[in-house]
């Protein structure tokens, strides 16, 4: 996965999806929130209602402005429930959406159009509401070189949809598991002695190069002396240097430092970034911002299903 998954970033947004969420994972996580829903009886209060079969065409309706994302992932949503419904998006994944547009129409038979109300509502409603505040995080460091980053903060089960709803706000993907990256962090640091540091991660990641195919190699620092000593290394090693949780001051000093011994590796800032510091953050020059906010504090996108009296 990690060759298919080395330019991602780089990928147009469709096939950006479909290497994020391969179709058997989608299926399968979508055949859980049909169980989930319907259970073994299926839709009760419908069935009660004696409901007609009528084919009916309801709106999905936004309640706020956003931008949109999950229409890609609708119709594996609609094959898991066996509907023979069908989805027209209106807005297109990416785009912004207005308060009180019509985001897409669901049309279908009246009993199955209910069922999938609430599924997929939760779907575009999540999916955008990552998108949407993405987009804010990627406006408030327009005009520097910084990118913003996503994290592995995400629902499980739902990494790949919720990473590609931040490229659809702009940002870029992180490492997608502990399989097709190398970040050594704090924590794999904990026993090394700081005297043998360059020496220790030259000889293990080199290794790791040589056994896996990786799309990249990063390591933490939490001083500007760690930064030092990663600088250190052999070039080819190490692609991204990750500044943890440093001050503003110590990032633009990092900066200096990385452009004056290895200008090609790139500089990522992480820890505490907020829409209230992160245009000062992206000031000091560094390449990448990652976020844990966008996935693990995104608000819904308000949508609703509005049907003709």
């Amino acid at each position: 996965m990690a060759e298919a998954l080395a330019d991602i970033n780089a990928a147009p947004l469709e096939q950006a999806f479909h290497l994020l969420n391969p179709a058997a994972r989608l299926a399968a996580l979508f055949r859980l929130a049909r169980e989930e829903d319907l259970g073994q009886a299926g839709d009760v209060t419908t069935s009660a209602l004696l409901l007609p079969e009528a084919v009916v065409s309801p709106g999905v309706a936004a309640r706020q402005g956003g931008t949109m994302a999950g229409w890609a992932a609708a119709p594996a949503l609609l094959a898991a429930y066996g509907s023979v419904a069908t989805i027209e998006p209106l807005i297109r994944d990416a785009a912004a959406v207005e308060r009180g547009e019509a985001a897409g129409v669901l049309r279908g038979p009246l009993p199955q159009v209910l069922a999938l109300e609430r599924p997929l509502l939760n779907l575009l409603g999540r999916l955008s509401g990552i998108a949407t505040l993405t987009r804010r995080f990627v406006q408030a460091v327009s005009g520097t070189q910084a990118r913003i980053f996503d994290t592995r903060k995400t629902t499980p089960g739902w990494r790949g949809l919720e990473k590609y709803a931040v490229r659809c706000g702009g940002g870029f993907c992180h490492r997608l598991g502990l399989d097709d990256a190398v970040l050594v962090k704090d924590n794999h640091l904990a026993q090394v002695n700081a005297a043998e540091l360059t020496a220790w991660l030259s000889e293990r990641l080199g290794q790791a190069r040589a056994e896996h195919a990786l799309r990249f190699v990063e390591v933490e620092v939490d001083s500007l002396s760690q930064l030092e000593a990663v600088l250190r290394c052999p070039p080819g090693i190490i692609d991204i240097i990750l500044l943890d949780n440093m001050a503003p001051g110590d990032m633009i000093k990092a900066v200096k430092r990385r452009d004056e011994v290895s200008p090609e590796i790139q500089l990522e800032a992480s820890g505490g970034i907020t829409l209230e510091n992160i245009a000062r953050i992206a000031a000091t020059g560094v390449d990448r911002i990652a976020v844990g906010a966008l996935t693990h504090s995104a608000a819904h996108l308000d949508l609703g299903l509005d049907f003709e009296p």
